[in-house]
């Protein structure tokens, strides 16, 4: 599967926001300005998203990279683009609607910890938002719906029932889910997943047979290594999770899997 993954969140006042963490991240965003003056949330960086408003977060600059340690493996891998602003939602699907690419499916993260309910909006209403916007742009057809809280899950199994829905899992978080049991795909498909997604050192065999027995497909993540992928490959699992796909690329030549073409990119790199 070909797919591009965004993470949302939910701002203070209902705007679906592109962002990998539930706060303000200090590795990859920046401040400049407050808001208003005398903003009492000012600085925002290490504030939670949904404490602050789009016009608060949209102050940031998130086309940065502040690693916290010298050995960051993304720090010389990632090209900053300074004056970034955090996106929506909204902004990003009607891009790839100018762009004519509905064939680019989009895996979209909600993210969300049941276990910090200070951080974390309602999911039933976090994921009505997330489908209406979809459906707004047209994009329920060719979408998968992502979260490690599986009540997102289930709630976009009855608002969207024709949509994937990827049931993520980490050894992290297996406590946050009640009598998850032994056979962790069959609580996912329950939850309503129709693919699990688990952290590539929780997949062997067993679980690919227990995957295969409650009849879902398995997508690991995040796999930078082509070693590591083909053994994830070997197993039988169906997508590949990965920071880095320019790597993938000769391991899927290589085993006959359809690639797809090659993007250039839209400014020169470093520019």
């Amino acid at each position: 599967m070909d797919a591009l993954e965004l993470d949302v969140a939910l701002t203070a006042d209902r705007r679906l926001v592109l962002t990998h963490d539930l706060t303000v991240s200090a590795v990859t965003s920046a401040d400049t300005r407050p808001a208003r003056p005398d903003d009492p949330h000012f600085p925002y960086v290490g504030k939670p998203i949904n404490l602050l408003t789009l016009a608060q977060l949209r102050t940031l600059d998130v086309g940065t990279r502040l690693p916290r340690h010298p050995d960051d493996p993304f720090a010389l891998t990632q090209v900053t683009l300074p004056e970034t602003r955090m996106p929506t939602l909204g902004a990003v699907l009607g891009l790839v609607n100018a762009y004519e690419a509905e064939s680019v499916r989009l895996h979209v993260e909600l993210k969300s910890d049941p276990t910090r309910p200070e951080l974390t909006p309602d999911p039933e209403l976090f994921t009505e938002l997330v489908v209406d916007e979809l459906d707004r742009h047209g994009r329920l057809g060719n979408v998968a719906i992502l979260s490690f809280d599986w009540r997102i899950i289930g709630h976009a199994a009855a608002m969207a029932p024709g949509t994937r829905r990827f049931a993520l899992i980490e050894l992290d978080t297996l406590h946050w889910h009640e009598d998850l049991g032994d056979d962790i795909p069959a609580a996912a498909r329950e939850a309503g997943a129709t693919t699990l997604s688990p952290e590539h050192v929780m997949v062997d065999e067993p679980l690919m047979e227990r995957a295969a027995a409650a009849g879902l497909d398995v997508a690991v993540w995040t796999v930078n290594d082509p070693g590591l992928a083909a053994r994830m490959l070997d197993l039988g699992v169906s997508g590949v999770v990965t920071d880095y796909p320019d790597r993938m690329r000769e391991l899927w030549r290589e085993r006959g899997l359809a690639l797809p073409p090659r993007v250039e990119p839209l400014r020169p790199v470093g520019v």
